[in-house]
């Protein structure tokens, strides 16, 4: 960690990593004019090709070459952690003594704690912790935030402004972190695996894969904007589309038979012991 004076721009991101999440991230903060091109550069290994992408669609600074990425990951008021996590640990251990204390460190890796990633840097760095999902890629993500004690207001605002550009924010503890990536980080896989199942049901009563597509889609686009637009609560909702002894109702019949509401909960804690698992060999293989 170096103590140098030099100022940085309020908002000067650096992303040390270019694949699908930071592309996501970069999109937002620019449609949504949380920071400029020229603010945003975007690192990587050796992957030029997908660098020269990234400039010609957002117009970006790029680059992968040692002494570039070194300045700009130097310059940056906020540097986000966008590698794979195999990769963190060599990167963090030499960042640190590239850093000044007042540079914000964002991480997206899944499973990187706020300690795991102060310990490889050799200092108490101010830290935000994020776990996003895949659908911040369409502006529609759900995105869970813990700060480490060092972060300031204004680092804080800045990240919040970054990640709302993308979706929705919550912030939550550091411990929270595993139970929010049960419930939003890969809560878009379940919705996926149960449209799944309702078209393949519709298919086998003779709707058309198209139909059957479409029909699922608009129907969970549809219950979805329901909660957004009345702020009911879902048993309500459900309660008021679901009359006595009627098709509906025997559905859910079928669907409390099978367990569904303990076998939908029991995946998202199942879930959540499996990121905080991840974590540890995270760690462990990092330190």
């Amino acid at each position: 960690m170096t103590t140098s004076s030099t100022t940085h721009s309020p908002l000067s991101i650096c992303f040390n990593g270019a694949g699908s999440m930071a592309e996501a991230i970069v999109k937002g903060l620019i449609a949504r004019e949380v920071a400029r091109p020229e603010q945003i550069s975007m690192l990587n290994r050796s992957n030029q090709e997908r660098l020269n992408e990234l400039t010609e669609k957002y117009g970006v600074i790029t680059a992968n070459l040692e002494d570039v990425k070194r300045e700009l990951l130097t310059s940056a008021s906020i540097i986000v952690l966008a590698m794979k996590p195999k990769d963190a640990g060599a990167a963090l251990k030499e960042l640190g003594p590239l850093l000044q204390e007042k540079q914000l460190i964002v991480s997206v890796i899944a499973g990187l704690s706020i300690d795991t990633i102060q310990a490889l840097l050799g200092f108490k760095a101010p830290v935000a912790r994020t776990m996003p999902n895949t659908s911040s890629s369409i502006g529609l993500g759900a995105t869970g935030i813990a700060f480490s004690k060092e972060t300031t207001a204004e680092q804080t605002n800045q990240v919040l402004s970054m990640f709302e550009a993308v979706g929705t924010v919550s912030v939550i503890p550091e411990a929270r972190m595993e139970i929010l990536t049960g419930v939003s980080g890969s809560g878009p896989a379940y919705i996926y695996y149960m449209m799944e199942a309702m078209m393949a049901a519709g298919i086998e009563g003779g709707l058309t894969p198209e139909q059957a597509r479409e029909l699922t889609v608009q129907t969970v686009r549809g219950a979805a904007s329901m909660m957004i637009e009345t702020g009911e609560d879902p048993a309500k909702l459900r309660a008021d589309i679901t009359s006595p002894n009627g098709s509906t109702q025997a559905a859910l019949e079928v669907l409390a038979a099978g367990n569904f509401t303990a076998t939908v909960k029991a995946a998202v804690h199942r879930c959540a012991e499996r990121s905080q698992e991840m974590g540890e060999a995270v760690k462990k293989a990092l330190l």
